[in-house]
C-alpha cells in the first residue's frame, strides 16, 4: 500500500477549487438577491452618515442567502467606511454556536482588544467591558446575529441589553441585525425587546429552479475545470434543491458531492448518475444529523416508533401504542415519562421534521387520534439513536421486558449483554421458543 496518495495525486482532477462550492463562500457577485442587498444598504448607510441604523430582523427558509447577503453588505460598508475615514465595525456570531449571554458578550469584546476569560466573570461585568470598549471613540457597531432564535433559548436578556445599549453610550452607535429561519420566533421574546430589536423586518423567499441554475453555472465556472460537468448535471441539481423549498445551500452540496463521487470512481467526468448518488447520500447524512440533535426525550419517542414499527400488521400505529411502548422504555433505563399530551406535542414536532408522518384521523364515536408511520430507514436511523449513551444502554433484554405482547409461557429472554435489534419483530426472532 505504500504510494497510495501518490497514486490518488496522479489521478486526472476535476476541482479547480472546491471551496467555491461550499456555502461558507461568499462570492463578490450574489445573483437573484439585488433587492434584497439594496433594503438592507439603505438601512445600513446611516451608520456612514454619523446616525444610528435601524435594528433589522432577517427572515427566510434555509439557503435563501440571507447570511451571504448580509456578510456581502457588511463588507462593503467597512470598505465604504474605511475610504471616507469613518470608523465602522461589523461584528458576526453565530448563535447556533455562541449561545449564552455570557460567551456573546466575550466574544464581542475581543475585536476591541478586551481579553476575557470565557467563564468566571459576571455577565454585568463582562456587558461593561464590551460597552467600554466601542465607546472609546466616535463609531458604528453592527452586530450580526445569525441563528438569532438560538439564543433565546437560553433568555432573552442578551438582546434586551444590547437593542438598549445606545441609552448608555456617548460616543458609539450600535445597531444589531438579527438573522432567523424561524419566523415565529420573535413571539417569544419580552414585548420590550421585540419592540426594540423589530424595528426593520426583512423576509428572504425561497429560489425557483431557473434561479438555482443561475446560481449554480456561476459556481460551476469558478469550481470545475472546464468540460468535466455532464450537460444535464447542474439542472438536476437545481432541480432536486428546487423541490427542498429552494434551498442554494444543498444545491451546492449536491454538486460538489457529485464532484466528490466522480473522483472517487476515478471517472474524469461528473454525470447525473452521480447526482442521484450524491442526493440519497446527503439525504441520510440528513437525517443522521437531525436525529443526532434531537432531544433525549425525542429519540426515546422515535425509538419507541421504530420499535413498534412492522408488528402492527402494516396498519399506521396509534399515538397510544407510542404512548404505552415509551413509558415502558422510560422504566427501562429509570427516565422519568412525560405525559402523554407532551408527547403528542413532541410527536408533531418529529412530523414536522419529516421523520415520521403522523395524520390525525376520525375513529367516529371513538373520537379522533394520530396514526403514526414511519418515514426514515430504520436500520441507520436505529444506529445513530444507539449513539446516545441513555438509549445505548437499553438491551435486548430489557426490550422483552418493555415489549407488552412477549409472554414468558412461550419466550425466554436472551443474555441482558446482547444489544437491541432493529425492530420488535427482530426482539421475538431472538427469543427461543422453549
Amino acid at each position: 500500500m505504500k504510494g497510495v496518495f501518490e497514486e490518488l495525486l496522479k489521478s486526472e482532477q476535476i476541482f479547480k477549487n472546491r471551496d467555491v462550492l461550499r456555502p461558507a463562500y461568499t462570492p463578490e457577485d450574489l445573483p437573484h438577491r439585488k433587492e434584497q442587498i439594496e433594503n438592507i444598504a439603505t438601512i445600513l448607510v446611516a451608520a456612514l452618515r454619523g446616525e444610528t441604523p435601524s435594528n433589522l430582523l432577517i427572515y427566510g427558509k434555509t439557503g435563501t442567502g440571507k447570511t451571504a447577503v448580509v456578510k456581502y453588505v457588511g463588507k462593503e460598508l467597512e470598505e465604504a467606511a474605511e475610504r471616507q475615514g469613518t470608523a465602522c465595525a461589523v461584528l458576526y456570531l453565530n448563535c447556533e454556536v455562541i449561545d449564552t449571554q455570557y460567551r456573546v458578550l466575550a466574544h464581542l469584546a475581543r475585536p476591541f482588544n478586551r481579553e476575557i476569560p470565557m467563564t468566571g466573570w459576571p455577565t454585568d461585568q463582562v456587558y461593561t467591558e464590551f460597552k467600554e470598549a466601542i465607546d472609546d471613540r466616535e463609531r458604528a457597531v453592527i452586530i450580526i446575529l445569525d441563528e438569532v432564535d438560538k439564543l433565546i433559548k437560553k433568555g432573552d436578556e442578551v438582546l434586551y441589553s444590547l437593542s438598549r445599549i445606545n441609552s448608555e453610550l456617548n460616543n458609539a452607535k450600535v445597531s444589531i441585525i438579527g438573522i432567523s429561519n424561524d419566523l415565529k420566533f420573535i413571539e417569544f421574546l419580552d414585548p420590550r425587546v421585540r419592540s426594540s430589536l423589530g424595528e426593520e423586518e426583512n423576509v428572504f423567499p425561497p429560489y425557483n429552479a431557473d434561479q438555482l441554475k443561475d446560481i449554480l453555472e456561476q459556481r460551476a465556472a469558478m469550481g470545475f475545470k472546464e468540460g468535466t460537468l455532464g450537460e444535464g448535471v447542474i439542472p438536476l441539481c437545481a432541480a432536486f434543491a428546487a423541490q427542498e423549498h429552494g434551498d442554494a445551500r444543498r444545491a451546492l452540496d449536491l454538486m460538489r458531492v457529485s464532484g466528490e463521487i466522480a473522483e472517487r470512481h476515478r471517472e474524469s467526468r461528473v454525470t447525473e448518475t452521480h447526482v442521484r448518488e450524491a442526493q440519497d447520500r446527503i439525504e441520510m447524512d440528513r437525517i443522521a444529523e437531525v436525529v443526532r440533535t434531537l432531544p433525549t426525550q425525542s429519540k426515546l419517542i422515535l425509538y419507541s416508533t421504530i420499535l413498534l414499527d412492522g408488528t402492527v400488521g402494516g396498519n399506521d400505529l396509534t399515538t397510544g401504542e407510542v404512548y404505552n411502548m415509551y413509558r415502558r422504555l422510560c422504566r427501562s433505563i429509570d427516565m422519568t415519562p412525560l405525559t402523554q399530551r407532551r408527547v403528542t406535542d413532541l410527536l408533531s414536532e418529529l412530523d414536522m421534521l419529516g421523520i415520521i408522518n403522523a395524520k390525525v384521523v376520525s375513529r367516529g364515536r371513538f373520537g379522533r387520534t394520530r396514526e403514526i408511520s414511519l418515514s426514515v430507514p430504520v436500520e441507520s436511523t436505529t444506529s445513530v439513536l444507539m449513539e446516545d449513551y441513555r438509549l445505548n444502554t437499553l438491551t435486548a433484554h430489557q426490550a422483552y421486558q418493555a415489549y407488552p405482547k412477549v409472554g414468558t409461557e412461550h419466550y425466554k429472554p436472551i443474555p441482558p449483554q446482547s444489544r437491541l435489534p432493529t425492530g420488535a419483530n427482530a426482539i421475538l426472532n431472538q427469543f427461543g421458543k422453549n
